[in-house]
């Protein structure tokens, strides 16, 4: 494993591909068991919201050598997030789920950017530094 995996998903094993691939590198990078777990969650988040709210797209997870950490980016193409505020409130779900993905992925991130595009699609860059 490299300090960089793309991982696409397309189906409900990609998910757990990402998943492992984000704890290996954090390991990789100096984390601690708790918080590489911490951050493979975060990528299983992320990774389910592509699969789910996307149609697909790719998660990548890198090793950031400038400032020791890890950075999971999550890409896709689908309709994007019709109210951004909304989607990061706890318990908001168009799906019928716990709604705690993206507010989940905010607290166990360390740093958290979205940008979504009516149409577009959805990109989010989380990292945890050491």
């Amino acid at each position: 494993m490299t300090g960089t995996e793309s991982i696409r998903i397309a189906v409900h094993a990609d998910v757990a591909t990402a998943c492992r691939a984000a704890r290996q590198v954090a390991e990789q990078t100096g984390f601690d068991r708790t918080r590489s777990y911490q951050i493979a969650t975060a990528a299983s988040e992320l990774a389910c919201n592509v699969l789910v709210h996307g149609g697909g797209g790719v998660v990548t997870v890198r090793a950031v050598t400038e400032r020791s950490g890890v950075e999971l980016l999550a890409v896709d193409h689908g309709p994007g997030i019709a109210d951004l505020a909304l989607a990061m409130q706890e318990g908001y779900s168009t799906t019928g789920t716990l709604g705690c993905g993206l507010p989940g992925v905010e607290r166990l991130m360390d740093e958290i950017v979205i940008e979504s595009s009516a149409g577009l699609g959805t990109t989010v860059r989380a990292s945890k530094w050491l």
